[in-house]
């Protein structure tokens, strides 16, 4: 994937493939790697590359996006129907699709939404909840006649999927299965093509969640076979997990499920009157969808979340680079910097269903003083039991029905309601994070976590080093929020890991994190109390620590205890002995991500990996690898004996079912390792 070329819609990639002929296909591939090395040179909204000393090909990209096939223009004697358009788009990034629904005016002029399916994971970030609106209930009488009364004829039927989100569900599962079987060592353009067409059919039929996850699929895919340093596998296999997970569920799912499976594109703005925001930090967006830019969390005085984005296409240099742009929210000047350490006076305020401030002409925005994270209102997110915060946290996903209708515990709006995520449907990215929707109903940042931490040491992983703090009795794993060189996070995390060595061990510091589910505590830092200045804070991502910033280091002459001077050792990681082997099945799910079915049809050591499991307990661990690789080596033949092609969608189910399992099982471990109560699980 070209950073240097404009993104290209999905339908744009996906009509070029289909337009090739099967010769042209087996070559698109190598057209893609061969058009890495041409010369690139933007004028204005055009891109053009150099085929040849007397070729080129040009992109046209009025609003920054190809949008039609015929923007992309070559000047060969094959075109149009050449390979290098088709090859073009294929390493261009994936745009964000847009609304397919007749586009109305916005009743509220609000900056438009960040790319809907980026991640959970990510992916990416966000928020805490307001104070639901009480519940309009019937008299005692009344409401026993209403359970008592059988349903009538009249009584509506719960909405269940339209054919047309039938028929795109079917499409986005025989996708994926295609992508899963090939894995990504030989997902290529063509299956990549399938896939995106497969999203643009799912975004036309109204299912957004589902287009947005088979993007950030095909987005993986992408930067796996570019050996992207970038690439996590794991984000490649979430991505995958999710898009069959929604084709499998959407057929059948009604009322409120198939409302939150299907996801929304826009999210409506309602008036909320006058705010008065107190700036908590600030973080850099970096999304896997080619999105980029600074979100800042702000909180009223009922210690309620909401966020001011400012996320665009872009890469790290732009995520850098934003936290210095002037937050669009009226006529204020402050930039998304200043404002983590100071404060809003808002009125006429819109506010999306997550947190999200709208700019809409009749917002009005004026500074005003910020307060410390050791005051009110925020003083009271550090008061929330750690492991509240935790279960709360992982009661994210929309099969968490004790999410949707009790609250988290404490003060409506305050601590306990701190720190809400993504809503269904958006994520990342924006993204596909889901909601928590009690008295909160469903404000982002419901993953983050406000702990007070001491520093007791260092951990060497396999992804760099990542500090020890102790919270509460645990020992909890700090790493950083991204890898990137441009961002500020793995410096500033070296230098935290000083204070852990000889500049003062057992630093206590007041940290905002997010959690990352795993059988050990861990979470990824986001901002911190500077060491010298506990009332002032570091936001990670986008301020750079100095040494002038650390406490002085200890001399010879000091006077204290001998061992408060000596360094915290670093601790090397280890297996616990009695760690369940959930790795076993994780891997050989990750396996089939990667390198297709083939790797899990070898011969090996299978029986042996289930018997393991089964001795620990986790029989249906061992019966779900003992399927996977059942399904993997089942090859049928015809009456010739000639093999006939794989059961791809036997294959597929036996994968989403080991996925879906090792998912839950690390969330009821990180649960365990945090001491929380795992949240329960509609079956799925």
């Amino acid at each position: 994937m070209s950073p240097l070329l404009p993104p290209v819609d999905p339908s744009v990639t996906a009509q070029l493939v289909a337009a090739l002929t099967p010769r042209l296909r087996k070559r698109l591939d190598a057209g893609v790697a061969k058009l890495a090395g041409w010369p690139v040179a933007r004028d204005g909204d055009i891109v053009r590359l150099a085929v040849d000393d007397d070729t080129d090909l040009e992109l046209h990209a009025p609003d920054g996006v190809v949008t039609t096939a015929e923007a992309i223009r070559c000047g060969c004697l094959l075109a149009p129907d050449c390979l290098h358009r088709a090859a073009a788009a294929s390493a261009a990034p994936v745009a964000e699709m847009p609304d397919p629904v007749a586009e109305m005016p916005d009743p509220v002029a609000e900056i438009p939404d960040p790319v809907a399916g980026e991640p959970s994971l990510t992916e990416a970030p966000r928020t805490a909840p307001p104070t639901s609106a009480p519940a309009t209930t019937l008299p005692a009488t009344a409401a026993s006649a209403a359970d008592d009364a059988p349903a009538g004829a009249d009584d509506p039927a719960p909405e269940s999927a339209t054919p047309a989100q039938r028929t795109a569900a079917a499409a986005l599962h025989d996708a994926a299965a295609a992508v899963l079987e090939a894995g990504a060592d030989g997902a290529g353009a063509v299956l990549q093509a399938e896939l995106l067409r497969a999203a643009h059919t799912a975004r036309l039929a109204g299912l957004p969640r589902a287009a947005g996850r088979a993007v950030a699929a095909v987005t993986a895919l992408r930067a796996a076979r570019d050996a992207d340093p970038a690439h996590r596998l794991g984000d490649l296999t979430t991505a995958l997990r999710d898009v069959l997970l929604l084709a499998h569920r959407l057929p059948e799912a009604t009322g409120p499920e198939l409302a939150g499976l299907r996801g929304r594109v826009r999210q409506p703005y309602t008036p909320d009157g006058s705010l008065r925001l107190y700036g908590l930090f600030a973080e850099p967006v970096l999304t896997s969808t080619g999105y980029a830019g600074t979100v800042t969390w702000t909180a009223d005085a009922a210690g309620r979340l909401y966020t001011v984005p400012d996320v665009a296409p872009g890469g790290a240099e732009r995520a850098a680079g934003s936290a210095d742009r002037a937050v669009r929210i009226g006529d204020t000047s402050l930039t998304h910097r200043e404002l983590s350490r100071a404060g809003l006076a808002v009125s006429g305020a819109t506010v999306s269903p997550t947190g999200r401030l709208g700019a809409g002409a009749g917002v009005r925005a004026v500074r005003a003083p910020g307060v410390s994270w050791h005051a009110e209102p925020f003083d009271r997110l550090w008061t929330v039991p750690v492991a509240e915060q935790i279960a709360r946290a992982l009661a994210g996903d929309l099969d968490v029905p004790k999410a949707k209708d009790t609250d988290s515990g404490g003060d409506a709006g305050t601590a306990s309601e701190a720190g809400q995520a993504g809503e269904a449907g958006q994520a990342g990215e924006a993204g596909d994070g889901t909601n928590q929707p009690t008295a909160q109903d469903g404000r982002d940042g419901r993953d983050l976590l406000f702990l007070d931490v001491t520093l007791i040491g260092t951990v060497r992983e396999a992804a760099g080093e990542c500090l020890l703090a102790d919270c509460d009795g645990l020992t909890v794993r700090l790493a950083a929020a991204h890898d990137d060189p441009a961002l500020t996070d793995r410096e500033n995390l070296r230098l935290l890991a000083l204070l852990a060595h000889g500049r003062g061990p057992g630093t206590r510091l007041r940290v905002v994190a997010r959690l990352t589910p795993a059988p050990l505590p861990r979470a990824v830092l986001l901002a911190a109390s500077r060491p010298t200045d506990p009332d002032a804070h570091v936001d990670l991502g986008l301020d750079r620590l100095r040494r002038a910033d650390l406490p002085p280091e200890p001399t010879a002459g000091t006077s204290g205890d001998a061992d408060d001077a000596r360094p915290a050792p670093t601790v090397q990681p280890a297996t616990a002995p009695g760690e369940a082997p959930v790795h076993l099945l994780r891997r050989r799910v990750h396996q089939a991500a990667s390198g297709g079915r083939r790797v899990l049809a070898f011969p090996g050591s299978k029986e042996s990996e289930a018997a393991r499991l089964r001795r620990y307990g986790l029989g249906t661990a061992g019966e779900l690898l003992t399927a996977l690789h059942a399904s993997a080596a089942e090859r049928a033949r015809d009456p010739f004996g000639r093999l006939l092609p794989a059961d791809t969608g036997r294959f597929a189910t036996a994968w989403l079912g080991a996925a879906v399992y090792t998912e839950e099982v690390d969330r009821a471990l990180c649960a365990a390792a945090w001491g929380a109560s795992s949240p329960g699980l509609d079956s799925r």
